[in-house]
């Protein structure tokens, strides 16, 4: 059953380090969903709007990076482009509940100072990744649900929007699709993004409509600390997949604490936790790492993940299928 591709792995990690034991400048990952996605079931206008937008986002990153801004901040942006996407499963092009509603989870970590903030559930907010950052920085909390989320956000001057914000024909469509017995979702969506910044912090976060065609109510990983974001002072995580296999084994943790305590490179950590652990479970999905020293990995046991990394050369690297 493994899936992993070797050659993916090593090409991310040497694409990362420009000379042996020099840490880069600055480095941004970016993911826009991992899944069944395969090149005979994209167009050629399909395909080229995936790279143009995750190449729009990206250069985003990268600019607040490149001027001296922090992980944190470039990671924020990153999201805020990929939510007003129509293309990613996170914001305006949110998959649909059970129920033909948008709910909306998203979270960001600080990993210098070991900081978080996360939402879960909210229906009427247009940039979830803001919301989550808003928590982590204007409140004691880390995790705001619901109402209670859009109550805080409102206390902040953030304005709600209506649920039509969300709709697009795509989505509706696979709901219908998916409610015919048999059918299954292309994929499990989610965006996210990993930085480095010149300072040398570290920073991850992940947002996210969540399952199509979930139960009302649903939460998955992406809000969950540990779970499918994460980031400390030496590692930092993005995931993307079905969320409950992420949860019973706190996957973007699990990977940093094997790089912390085991002493495993950051690829092996990737590689065990997605293409072993996950596996065995017949967990779908993959994730995006980076470590203290601007190495990074994608590890997914899917046919495809949108992702996309640069650093300080500017050299913006995009790929979707598994054979790129």
């Amino acid at each position: 059953m493994t899936r992993w591709v070797p050659a993916l792995a090593a090409a991310l990690v040497l694409a990362a380090v420009p000379a042996a034991g020099q840490r880069p400048q600055f480095m941004l990952v970016v993911h826009g969903g991992a899944g069944t996605i395969l090149r005979q079931d994209m167009t050629p206008a399909e395909d080229s709007a995936y790279r143009a937008e995750l190449t729009r986002a990206i250069r985003v990153g990268y600019d607040v990076l490149r001027s001296g801004g922090r992980s944190v901040d470039a990671v924020g942006a990153v999201i805020t482009v990929l939510e007003d996407s129509p293309l990613f499963n996170a914001g305006k092009g949110a998959v649909l509940t059970s129920a033909g509603t948008f709910e909306l989870d998203a979270a960001i970590m600080d990993g210098a100072a070991l900081r978080a903030g996360a939402v879960a559930g909210v229906k009427h907010i247009r940039n979830p990744i803001a919301l989550a950052r808003l928590v982590m920085d204007s409140s004691p909390h880390v995790l705001l649900a619901g109402e209670g989320a859009e109550a805080f956000a409102t206390e902040h001057g953030m304005a709600l929007v209506p649920q039509s914000y969300f709709y697009t024909e795509r989505r509706a469509g696979e709901l219908e699709r998916l409610k015919v017995k048999g059918a299954k979702p292309r994929t499990h969506g989610t965006a996210g993004a990993i930085a480095l910044d010149r300072q040398g912090r570290l920073a991850a976060g992940t947002s996210t409509g969540g399952t199509a065609n979930k139960r009302p109510g649903r939460i998955g990983d992406t809000p969950i600390i540990g779970a499918g974001t994460y980031a400390d002072d030496a590692c930092a995580v993005s995931a993307t997949g079905v969320g409950e296999y992420f949860i019973r084994n706190v996957v973007a943790h699990d990977i940093c604490a094997r790089v912390r305590y085991k002493g495993a490179s950051l690829e092996q950590a990737a590689r065990e936790v997605v293409m072993e652990e996950l596996v065995s479970q017949h967990g779908d999905g993959g994730v995006i790492a980076m470590d203290k020293q601007g190495e990074i990995t994608a590890q997914f046991n899917t046919e495809g993940m949108l992702r996309g990394w640069v650093g300080p050369d500017g050299r913006i690297v995009v790929k979707i299928y598994k054979d790129e």
